[in-house]
């Protein structure tokens, strides 16, 4: 297939034992296509759209010290939206490798506010409770400002999140500025982070110098978002 990158053979059997789970996407700079990789999230699709260069959408949620979160809160301040599993490969290959780590920590040493979503039901993939929530983030040595729990898949649904990661980036007047993969290499071997294009960070760059976010819109890539029927 155009676009795929070849994989180590570790990540070859790595990808095999999770196939029925995780669904990879190539990167596109175009707008995200309609449909949804798997029936699983095609409720997704089925919500009402987000764009870029509109007014983000507010929400609530609880985070893993089981505070309420407004996304309004942070109003006057760069978000960064990171959807994450922490049973998918994808997801891994992020943090594993330390790059997830490293661009949490450049964001918030800048003021820039990071939360982590997780939108798996109970009893699928990558669901945690508040208490699992907050082990990973200090297994992981993580440093987002909140992992905000949503087990129902509100938040996500009302974002079309559909993998993960599935990353989107808001500006500090509270519109949305980037939505799509976190970088151009639809892989799951953290060897390809050093490769690959940082959209994220391209993204987060291009607002601190005011200008405008280019791609603003990329094709996600990673495990389908495991949302409650």
């Amino acid at each position: 297939m155009p676009g795929w990158r070849t994989l180590s053979l570790g990540s070859c059997l790595a990808m095999a034992v999770m196939i029925s789970a995780c669904q990879a996407i190539s990167p596109d700079t175009s707008a995200i296509p309609p449909g949804q990789p798997e029936s699983e999230t095609t409720d997704v699709a089925q919500s009402v759209p987000v764009g870029v260069n509109q007014v983000a959408p507010d929400f609530t949620g609880i985070d893993g010290n089981g505070v309420p979160r407004k996304l309004s809160e942070f109003k006057g301040k760069t978000v960064v939206l990171e959807w994450t599993n922490h049973q998918c490969p994808f997801t891994g290959k992020h943090y594993t490798s330390g790059n997830m780590q490293r661009l949490q920590a450049e964001a918030t040493d800048q003021g820039i506010v990071w939360l982590s979503i997780i939108s798996s039901a109970p009893g699928q993939q990558g669901h945690v409770t508040a208490e699992e929530a907050n082990q990973l983030t200090t297994s992981r040595d993580a440093s987002p400002t909140a992992v905000i729990l949503d087990p129902e898949g509100e938040i996500g649904r009302l974002y079309s999140a559909r993998t993960t990661p599935h990353m989107y980036v808001i500006d500090p007047q509270g519109d949305l500025r980037y939505m799509g993969g976190i970088d151009n290499i639809p892989s799951a071997d953290p060897t390809d982070v050093a490769g690959a294009t940082n959209y994220v960070q391209a993204a987060l760059a291009s607002l601190g110098s005011e200008l405008a976010v280019d791609p603003a819109v990329t094709q996600p890539y990673g495990c389908s978002i495991k949302y409650s029927l």
